[in-house]
């Protein structure tokens, strides 16, 4: 049989819940959300997750999907933009003050303290992200792949480069195309791409001027179902 979990308090007390672009935050009733989190716009947060202090998920023309059972903790970014949605699969652990931005993590993965996931960049399961690494644009890490703490990761298939060896990052970084990909931008050489990135972003920034604070859309019910022996297991579905 299913037994309902009792929630006694919303998942949000104190969080800022916002409608951006008309997008609504849409948030399991198990999930804790922080006093002095945001969640704005086209964000769905899934069952028995965590968004701690400081912490921004932000729907900024692309939707936010975070799995099951994820941790995204404090003054941590998650974004969501045009061409890119970000989807984190189940049981995926987003450290202290690192940056998601565009990206794909299927599951069963660790991004630490301080590391920077871009536009494109693509974590299979299991894949492992330490302190203060990059996932540049357009990069895949296959499952299991572990990228060094402060190292730099490019390209599909992955090379990972040390901090240190900053022409061949400077190599691996011309192809995947961070202006295009990020911005929609391609400078001529010598020619900032900077005006023409200033303007895009004001303009797309400047629809926040219409935000309303609401209050979460739910999900469904969950339940737990109970085995013959009286302990639980997964709800189905």
């Amino acid at each position: 049989m299913v037994v309902p979990e009792p929630y006694l308090h919303p998942p949000g007390r104190g969080a800022m819940f916002v409608v951006h672009r008309n997008g609504r935050p849409t948030v399991d009733e198990s999930v804790y959300v922080a006093p002095t989190a945001v969640v704005s716009g086209d964000v769905t947060i899934g069952p028995h997750s965590r968004v701690l202090y400081g912490a921004v998920l932000t729907a900024e023309g692309g939707p936010v999907v975070i799995g099951a059972n994820c941790i995204v903790m404090e003054n941590a970014v998650v974004r969501g933009v045009p061409r890119h949605p970000t989807r984190l699969g189940d049981n995926v652990l987003v450290g202290p003050h690192a940056h998601l931005t565009g990206c794909t993590v299927d599951g069963d993965a660790r991004i630490a303290t301080g590391a920077m996931l871009y536009n494109g960049a693509h974590l299979e399961r299991g894949a492992d992200v330490e302190v203060g690494a990059v996932v540049h644009v357009n990069t895949r890490v296959p499952v299991g792949v572990v990228v060094p703490m402060g190292w730099f990761a490019g390209g599909d298939p992955v090379e990972l480069v040390p901090p240190g060896d900053r022409d061949r990052i400077r190599a691996l970084m011309g192809p995947l195309d961070y202006p295009g990909t990020v911005f929609g931008v391609s400078p001529e050489p010598g020619e900032s791409a900077m005006p023409d990135i200033a303007r895009r972003y004001t303009r797309a920034l400047a629809l926040h001027r219409y935000d309303v604070l609401t209050e979460p859309a739910p999900h469904a019910v969950l339940g737990t179902d109970w085995d013959d022996a009286g302990t639980p297991s997964p709800a189905a579905g």
